[in-house]
């Protein structure tokens, strides 16, 4: 048996990082592996038009949850991608109107290494700073937008801290001065109501496996009228996905990602109250604890994520506390490999000994009240054992 995979009852509180593919999801994908494993650009036989067919129900079923209609979603290999796609093919096809960008210094390296790289080809990126609460400022949103501006990118949610943004009044503004939003919805599609009409929204990106879909599989939503928003493509060959993204359709993860999002729907408002109360319990002991602090905590947030600094020891240290009983991060997925102190804290002001001793637990759908109970008994009782040995 491999000595690195967790011997259960190890605590999942990393649901942010990844999600387990739900069993409904799986049980939708196994065909298209083996049996119905046609080309959806076969049009002359009926395993294409059966996995053309599948990809459709799919578009429609991710299409369903975010407000938006079928033919404005595009599937890319992930959130990442999507990210990509929209900012350099909003940017390239944009160029005429202007260069210039804005955004925010919390966001993703999907967004903020994108943008990096659009600085180098001749754009101009504005990158916003945050409130202490993580909220930006919609009155410097405001007055950052130029002539030349044609893109707004700002994330939905956050990932380190849960914190949502006011997307709302963001796709407002963005409507009154003529520009494109864009915003990374990563986190915060299937745990909150996400509605792009409602919202204002031009583009949206999404990945499969944060709502307990099948990794390498996500979307992007481009809107088709009020405005019709283009992008240049950034990959060539073939024209599929009108023409956005093109290569042969990942029909097992399209029918994934459609599944995901269609439970989803179903879930998200019960698991959401669930959540919330469970995540209520953990901070009220948080609450209790020397020195302790939630991050984002005055903010609106994501009814699962709690980000908070427990100064008794380090991010490292817990860690190590608590290798092989809880399984949670001390930033994002992305980033936590780069031993980096997290951008996003640093951006809402932590001192660098809070942001080492931050950490973050997200909650899922296997999530349960007494899990918890075990965690904050743990987590005190290594407290409790360090104040004796000083």
């Amino acid at each position: 048996m491999n000595e690195l995979v967790p011997a259960r009852p190890m605590i999942y509180l990393d649901y942010n990082a990844t999600t387990p593919c739900a069993a409904e999801v799986v049980e939708a994908m196994l065909p298209y592996f083996s049996e119905k494993y046609g080309n959806a650009a076969s049009k002359t036989h009926a395993y294409g038009w059966v996995a053309d067919e599948a990809v459709a129900k799919a578009r429609k079923q991710v299409a369903d949850l975010i407000g938006a209609e079928a033919q404005e979603i595009v599937f890319t290999s992930g959130a990442t991608e999507s990210c990509n796609l929209a900012l350099k093919g909003v940017a390239e096809r944009y160029a005429v109107k202007g260069k210039h960008i804005i955004t925010v210094n919390t966001e993703h390296k999907a967004v903020l290494d994108t943008c990096s790289h659009l600085e180098a080809q001749g754009a101009e990126v504005t990158y916003l700073p945050v409130l202490e609460s993580g909220l930006i400022d919609m009155g410097m949103l405001a007055a950052a937008i130029r002539p030349d501006t044609i893109l707004i990118a700002v994330m939905y949610a956050n990932n380190e801290t849960g914190v949502l943004q006011p997307i709302k009044e963001i796709g407002a503004l963005a409507k009154q001065h003529q520009v494109l939003f864009f915003t990374d919805a990563t986190q915060a599609v299937g745990k909150v109501p996400v509605n792009v009409q409602d919202e204002g929204i031009d583009l949206l990106a999404l990945s499969a496996h944060k709502l307990y879909g099948p990794k390498g599989i996500g979307a992007l939503y481009v809107r088709r009228k009020g405005p019709r928003v283009s992008m240049a493509a950034q990959i060539d060959g073939g024209g599929h996905e009108r023409g956005f993204r093109s290569g042969t359709l990942n029909v097992p993860g399209i029918v994934g990602i459609g599944a995901a999002c269609q439970l989803s729907a179903g879930l998200m408002e019960q698991e959401a109250v669930r959540q919330a109360a469970m995540r209520e319990q953990l901070e009220q002991w948080i609450r209790g604890q020397e020195s302790a602090s939630i991050n984002g905590e005055t903010a609106p947030r994501l009814p699962h994520v709690c980000n908070f600094a427990l100064p008794a020891f380090n991010g490292a240290e817990w860690v190590s506390k608590l290798n092989n009983k809880i399984a949670f991060s001390v930033g994002s997925a992305c980033t936590s490999a780069s031993n980096q102190p997290s951008h996003v804290l640093k951006a809402m002001g932590l001192s660098d000994e809070l942001i080492k001793a931050s950490l973050r637990f997200s909650l899922g759908r296997d999530t349960r009240p007494e899990q918890l109970v075990w965690v904050s008994g743990r987590m005190e009782q290594l407290i409790a054992e360090k104040k004796i040995k000083i």
